[in-house]
């Protein structure tokens, strides 16, 4: 298996196996430093990815279902329309990773960044989401049903934007348009300005979960 520079086509990892484009499951890559491969639709099932650097990567369409990506540092990484089902990204780093059309579906997010990330019609379906940072995060049309760790409500009475909140260790963090913060925070902010009462009443629902 030969990985090379999405740029400059320089060979920065090679082993014995087959071909990227190939079946490569469980594939140890641990600690791997693919800073700017390219693995364009490579298939990566279930491969041990583990604090590996995938910074600026392309994994476009990349099959990654049930790879383990613990720690992983996939900023700006283009994920598009890949393949993430059931994969563990628990504290891995997706800060303005393209996850445009992503399946994400039953994925471990843990305290994974995902600040500015596109998650843009991405299936985060039954994913484990608690502690994640959604900070600045386009989750326009992504499906969130069943999420773990997540609770959403519509500011009907206001934006009519949906509102993600985050549970944390002993507190929830809340996303609502350039907003991220304490429920504290929100709370002073609602009270300054709109007055919400859907925002109100969700935050009092909040604080006794």
């Amino acid at each position: 298996m030969k990985i090379k520079n999405r740029l400059t086509d320089k060979i920065i990892y090679e082993d014995d196996s087959g071909s990227v484009k190939e079946t490569v499951n469980d594939a140890n890559l641990r600690g791997a430093n693919l800073y700017g491969a390219n693995l364009y639709g490579a298939n990566l099932g279930g491969a041990n990815l583990y604090g590996a650097n995938l910074r600026d990567a392309n994994l476009y369409d990349a099959n990654l279902g049930g790879a383990n990506l613990g720690g992983a540092n996939l900023y700006g990484a283009n994920l598009r329309g890949a393949n993430l089902y059931d994969a563990n990204l628990y504290d891995a780093n997706l800060g303005g990773a393209n996850l445009g059309g992503a399946n994400l579906s039953d994925a471990n997010l843990y305290d994974a960044d995902l600040r500015g990330a596109n998650l843009y019609d991405a299936d985060l379906r039954g994913a484990n989401l608690y502690g994640a940072d959604l900070r600045g995060a386009n989750l326009y049309g992504a499906n969130l049903g069943g999420a773990d760790g997540l609770y959403v409500f519509t500011a009907y009475d206001t934006s009519k934007r949906n509102v993600y909140c985050v549970r944390y260790e002993e507190t929830w963090r809340v996303k609502a348009g350039c907003f991220w913060g304490t429920l504290d925070e929100l709370e002073t902010k609602v009270k300054e300005t709109h007055n919400s009462k859907v925002y109100l009443a969700n935050i009092a629902l909040l604080r006794e979960l």
